[in-house]
């Protein structure tokens, strides 16, 4: 099976159009999308609705749970915030019904999924450095956990439960006896200094993930961002990758 994981669209809808033609080149069996569909761009509305179109599964994350009060939104910086109190005034009752019913993580097809992290995936951590990567080996109950939220591409790979690597290769593949968790990176604003929109293929088959970067139209979302009156921290950021 080949399995395409998307994360982190943040209504940007020019980066998720753009994934979803390149994703189609390369025919994934199963389309997985691992949260926050909303937060920072200018097209939440127009985002859930090619969504529900084109995945197989859809996570929450912090951004989608804030907009529908299920989690704090306290701990966003005020531009990300900014962004959240727009969102909530334009989104549409039934994509806001949508993401209440969304999970913050789950299992499919043997692999586990989450927006954030495996350990305690509903508080919204990162895994940043070495320290939080070992606390998360005892959470990983399958070899690969693929997640998102930081915006950052990385295979993260532990031979045991005190010994981890960290890989950034375009094409990887997996050994039998070592666990994994997949950083899928971000369509809608990635933060890797690439300011290409990224996706994750999977092949369970052969046991390996490929980083796919497609270029969209930055320029377009840009000028919809100020129309709407969004922060302008965001609205350069996305030129940057960062």
């Amino acid at each position: 099976m080949r399995y395409a994981f998307i994360s982190d669209i943040h209504s940007n809808i020019e980066a998720f159009e753009a994934v979803m033609a390149d994703t189609e080149r390369e025919k994934p069996d199963r389309v997985l999308f691992l949260g926050d569909i909303v937060g920072y761009g200018p097209n939440p509305n127009e985002c859930i609705d090619k969504l529900l179109q084109v995945t197989d599964v859809s996570l929450g994350g912090n951004h989608d749970w804030a907009v529908v009060g299920k989690t704090p939104d306290d701990y966003f910086n005020p531009f990300a915030k900014a962004a959240v109190d727009w969102t909530i005034k334009v989104l549409r009752d039934d994509n806001k019904d949508f993401l209440l019913r969304t999970k913050a993580s789950g299992f499919f097809d043997g692999f586990q999924v989450a927006h954030s992290t495996p350990f305690n995936p509903e508080e919204w951590r990162y895994i940043m450095s070495h320290k939080e990567a070992l606390e998360n080996y005892s959470s990983i109950e399958s070899q690969l956990c693929f997640i998102g939220h930081s915006h950052q591409p990385m295979i993260i790979e532990y031979a045991d439960s005190a010994s981890v690597k960290v890989y950034r290769e375009q094409k990887f593949q997996f050994h039998p006896d070592k666990k994994y968790i997949v950083n899928v990176g971000s369509v809608g604003q990635p933060r890797d200094t690439n300011v290409n929109a990224c996706w994750v293929l999977y092949d369970s088959n052969s046991s390996t993930v490929e980083y796919h970067r497609v270029p969209y139209d930055i320029p377009a979302v840009q000028k919809k961002m100020e129309a709407v009156g969004l922060p302008r921290y965001l609205i350069d950021r996305l030129a940057q990758g960062r």
